[in-house]
């Protein structure tokens, strides 16, 4: 997990424009290519927690705050995001002051499994996280510990030229994890007392538990 801390410190302010925040004309190109699925799982996580007004969430991996800035604006009671990355939980803060959230948003450095909230939320939000986790069935087990309704996961699938070229590209960077829909089935079926639903949109799994 180090090298993966590393890794996005240095990437924090490249990942934050991968949203298209920055309107130039490389991401006007390549965000319909490669970053479709970023857009589709965004889309659906405000869908799924539609209406998400009072309501309690956390946002693991936050990274810059896009996803959280967003609920926040769309009416949750109160928005945790965390993240082990100094750089990524700067920009998300400098977000929320910007758009006046910060009595509804905070931000935490801190990893997920040593986090010890007062209460559990009632959605959390794991998005474009499962990439990079070892411990897959740990890391469900302790997003069902912290979450009272619902929560959300990404997987990247598995398979095609551009999944092996992201798998390329990282051998250098950090480890990172890709997934069968057979395999989400079977890491899932351990969680017997808990219904899941599993979706493909472009190159990932979005994944609903409902705990």
């Amino acid at each position: 997990m180090q090298n993966t801390k590393i890794f996005f410190n240095s990437y924090a302010y490249d990942f934050n424009a991968l949203y298209g925040t920055q309107k130039n004309p490389v991401n006007f190109i390549l965000n319909p290519i490669l970053r479709k699925s970023m857009k589709l799982r965004f889309e659906k996580t405000m869908q799924y927690t539609h209406p998400v007004v009072g309501k309690t969430v956390l946002d693991v991996g936050c990274g810059p705050g896009h996803y959280s800035i967003r609920l926040a604006r769309n009416g949750a009671g109160a928005v945790t995001g965390i993240d082990f990355s100094e750089e990524m939980i700067g920009i998300a803060q400098k977000k929320a002051k910007e758009n006046n959230l910060n009595d509804i948003c905070s931000f935490v450095v801190n990893d997920v499994f040593e986090y010890q909230p007062e209460k559990k939320f009632d959605y959390t939000v794991v998005m474009g996280v499962m990439d990079y986790i070892d411990n897959p069935e740990d890391m469900i087990k302790r997003i069902i510990e912290l979450t009272r309704l619902k929560a959300f996961f990404s997987f990247p699938k598995a398979g095609g030229v551009l999944a092996w070229q992201r798998k390329l590209r990282y051998r250098e960077r950090c480890p990172l994890y890709l997934y069968t829909r057979n395999e989400l089935e079977e890491l899932f079926s351990k969680f017997k007392s808990h219904h899941y639903l599993i979706e493909k949109i472009s190159r990932d799994f979005f994944v609903t538990l409902t705990i």
